[in-house]
């Protein structure tokens, strides 16, 4: 489990097939077949190397994630798992990404800037005001939504401490939604 606050931002090294190798020195205890949260989504470390560590990233995640896109010099989001006496700071964010999202909009709104996106079909039904969502691995507040879009507010330290502070109109990212809302779903509907 992860609480979406960013610990670093680490670069791609090399894409290799099935995998990432990222560089990431702050994360020196990462041990193989510990978890690590890239960009919002949970890998397994399956090697360490000087200053960083390797995953494997297999076709479920290609196909629900922006990682398939990752090219040697991408930024990505890292985060270690949060210790079981750990704080729980952001909120709780499983690793499990459930789609990804176009940003549609950036405007500034004082000292922070809003991004507003387009969702994956069937996930801004689980986006409610003031509710959170992980983007990118970060844990934000959701400001508004609609339809088949949300927005959230991306404060100075997010924006210098994360890679959505460097988001454009076009950027895709990865999204996963309040796990509790779709237990919620999934217990109220009728029994298959």
């Amino acid at each position: 489990m992860f609480t979406g606050i960013v610990e670093a931002v680490g670069i791609v090294e090399a894409v290799r097939s099935g995998g990432l190798e990222i560089s990431a020195p702050a994360l020196d205890d990462l041990s193989v077949g510990g978890s690590v949260s890239v960009s919002g989504a949970c890998l397994s470390v399956t090697g360490l190397l000087d200053g960083g560590f390797a995953v494997d990233v297999v076709p479920e995640t290609i196909r629900r994630t922006n990682l398939g896109r990752l090219r040697a010099g991408s930024s990505v989001n890292l985060e270690r798992p949060v210790p079981a006496a750990g704080r729980l700071d952001g909120h709780i964010v499983q690793g499990h990404v459930d789609g990804t999202a176009r940003i549609t909009r950036t405007a500034p709104d004082g000292d922070s800037t809003i991004l507003e996106m387009e969702m994956f079909p069937g996930l801004a039904r689980y986006a409610v005001e003031k509710g959170f969502v992980a983007v990118d691995g970060v844990s934000l507040t959701i400001v508004d939504c609609g339809r088949n879009w949300l927005s959230v507010a991306i404060i100075p330290i997010t924006a210098a401490a994360t890679t959505l502070g460097g988001c454009r109109v076009g950027d895709e990212v990865n999204v996963e939604v309040d796990i509790l809302a779709k237990y919620v779903e999934r217990l109220a509907a009728p029994a298959p």
